[in-house]
């Protein structure tokens, strides 16, 4: 029988070590994408590239508003993957031309990522690119965002929020931000 010299050992060392932390890397992938999962897919990006918005902020928010159950409703009405309010729905309905539109529609993934994505493209057209701003608009409402930019203790540029007075909608940022960038991060 053989014997492998040292300089052998060392290198089936350094294969099997690579061989482990390969495997290791992906199995926290698989492990990060269980956690953090891309339901939907398709009609994300269908929709995000429809309306000019980042496909990765769809499923953050997604999963902030409902971890994905597309039955899910809040205590104030709001609908859906993307909890999508009554009233926004009718407007986004209206401006979209969907036909028939009842708030029933809201459960449905195809309806609700499509009214959200356009959505959020009409609050970055409102607030510009700046993320968390269009997120707190999303969550706060746009005319309370509007009201804090214009106010110096919440904006000292008029752009961006230094400061969210709704604890709710300052909590909800931060979530969705850092949802967004693990999806970002992890299917980008």
């Amino acid at each position: 029988m053989r014997r492998l010299s040292n300089r052998r050992k060392i290198y089936l060392a350094l294969i099997i070590t690579a061989v482990l932390i390969a495997a290791m890397l992906n199995s926290a992938v698989w492990i990060l994408k269980v956690m953090y999962p891309m339901y939907h897919e398709e009609l994300i990006f269908k929709y995000a590239e429809e309306y000019g918005v980042d496909p990765y902020l769809v499923p953050a928010i997604i999963r902030v508003e409902s971890k994905f159950y597309h039955k899910a409703e809040s205590h104030k009405g709001a609908r859906g993957l993307m909890q999508i309010s009554p009233i926004t729905g009718r407007w986004a309905a209206s401006e979209l031309g969907i036909e028939n539109y009842t708030e029933d529609m809201l459960f449905e993934p195809e309806t609700n990522i499509r009214i959200g994505c356009w959505y959020i493209g009409v609050l970055e057209r409102e607030f510009g690119e700046y993320l968390s701003t269009v997120i707190a608009a999303y969550n706060g409402g746009s005319g309370n965002v509007s009201r804090w930019l214009k106010d110096e203790r919440y904006s000292s540029d008029g752009k961006t929020l230094k400061y969210i007075p709704f604890r709710e909608t300052r909590e909800y940022v931060e979530k969705v931000v850092q949802n967004y960038n693990i999806y970002n991060n992890l299917y980008r």
